[in-house]
């Protein structure tokens, strides 16, 4: 058997039993796996449907360009779908997605405008109201709107609910889904709760975003809305696919803990899964009281953690927010476990001959030039050989002559990892700034630290 084209593909994704993550929840706990899609996320099935749709209404006409504000995994599935189908695509995203997301769209030829985050819809500047200028101004341009367009959720009534259902043998108690369009959720809640209206569906909320308490007061809360890391879920307004009548409670999880969870899920399931499924699954361990033995749970896995690999599978970056604290040594420990000694710069004015004699007295390979008392570069042992090679009468110039750019820089958590890859032939040192004392890290203080 083969498939026409790619689009042929999408769905009839597979139930996989969590193990390990879900241990001290006593319910059967099932994740449906959407990464197997073509676009490896779950806004395939959606993306091709809103098009679909369109296309029979005639909003979407031949050789027209698709123009729609996402986060990354929609424009993935529209520009799937406009390869195998003739359009072009324009997508306007935030600054807060990975831009692993907007080097897949790419990949496909779409067009990607990055947009400030900390905006109001509003704001001309958001990403809604540029996507929205954009269909105004292009011609023949068609703009999805997956917040509003009923489509989205009507994509998973028709496929995602269904395949659940049939999968579980109509065994499902609970359904947990983040919710940022709210197509996913609700439509798979509508066709569950046709089947079976004691289903109970959580929706998985974050900090910053306006769901939960419009859920539990009918308030939508200004004062909630702040930036969140978080990415996928959550909003600062109310799209028309969020159906708060199916979704029974609204769970909020922390960036942290939606972060973290996410690289537990790849370590301990070999399920290599993006952002908001650490979200789902750490709702699913705070919720952990409301299953039984007998239940059965299913969690939705959007989308595939290749798209975050400079964000929550990247050391550094999860160290940056906060997120990780771990036994490797940083830049910190490295300067306090040193012999404590003052670092000795040379000024800019001074000249290379009382630098060769600091080098030579101290036993010291290389001294940061400064100005003023700020680094502006450094003068090494090799800097001087090759500069007496070619004129030995530069012993009277000052070391400004022959200075080169100043060893970078690092924050004091920077890891051991991060400070050996810095240090190579061409760049033999890092400076660190210390309670306000400059410290110089080598290759050497490195091995002593590890050693010691």
């Amino acid at each position: 058997m083969w498939y026409n084209n790619i689009l042929e593909t999408i769905g009839n994704t597979p139930l996989v039993r969590l193990n390990r993550v879900a241990k001290d929840i006593p319910a059967t706990v099932l994740a449906k796996i959407e990464t197997t899609n073509p676009g490896n996320s779950i806004k395939d099935r959606m993306a091709i449907k809103m098009i679909e749709d369109a296309e029979k209404s005639g909003k979407l006409k031949p050789g027209g360009t698709i123009i729609e504000g996402t986060s990354g995994n929609t424009g993935m599935g529209l520009a799937i779908a406009a390869v195998i189908k003739g359009y072009k695509c324009i997508f306007t995203s935030t600054d807060k997605q990975s831009k692993e997301k907007f080097d897949a769209l790419r990949a496909f030829g779409a067009e990607v405008i990055v947009c400030p985050t900390n905006v109001d819809p509003e704001d001309p500047r958001s990403y809604y109201s540029v996507s929205s200028r954009l269909e105004r101004e292009v011609p023949n341009s068609w703009k999805p709107n997956q917040y509003d367009n009923l489509s989205n959720s009507q994509a998973h009534y028709e496929q995602t609910g269904p395949e659940i259902w049939e999968q579980t043998e109509g065994k499902i108690t609970h359904l947990i889904a983040g919710v940022g369009t709210g197509g996913t959720i609700s439509g798979i809640a509508r066709y569950l709760k046709e089947k079976n209206p004691a289903i109970q569906i959580l929706g998985i909320d974050t900090y910053g975003s306006v769901f939960k308490k419009y859920k539990e007061t009918g308030i939508l809360d200004k004062n909630e809305i702040y930036p969140y890391i978080t990415e996928g879920i959550g909003e600062d307004f109310l799209p028309q696919n969020v159906d708060f009548n199916l979704i029974d409670h609204f769970e909020k999880v922390t960036d942290k803990d939606a972060a973290l969870m996410t690289r537990e899920i790849a370590r301990k399931e070999g399920i290599f899964a993006g952002n908001s499924t650490g979200s789902a699954v750490a709702g699913l361990l705070q919720m952990k009281d409301r299953f039984k033995a007998s239940d059965v749970v299913v969690i939705i896995f959007p989308d595939h953690g290749s798209r975050y690999m400079g964000k929550m599978y990247n050391d550094d970056w999860l160290r940056d927010h906060g997120f990780l604290k771990d036994e490797k040594l940083t830049a910190r420990d490295i300067v306090h476990r040193k012999e404590n000694q003052q670092i000795v710069t040379i000024d800019c004015e001074q000249t290379i001959l009382e630098a060769i004699n600091t080098i030579k007295s101290l036993n010291i390979s290389q001294i940061p030039v400064t100005q003023k008392g700020m680094v502006i570069g450094k003068i090494t042992e090799s800097d001087i050989l090759n500069s007496l090679i070619e004129n030995p009468s530069i012993k009277s110039q000052p070391v400004k002559n022959i200075a080169t750019a100043p060893f970078p820089f690092v924050d004091l958590n920077t890891s051991i990892d991060k400070i050996s890859a810095m240090i190579n032939k061409d760049n033999i040192a890092v400076l660190v700034e210390d309670n306000g004392q400059i410290e110089i890290i080598t290759q050497y203080d490195i091995i002593n630290a590890i050693s010691a």
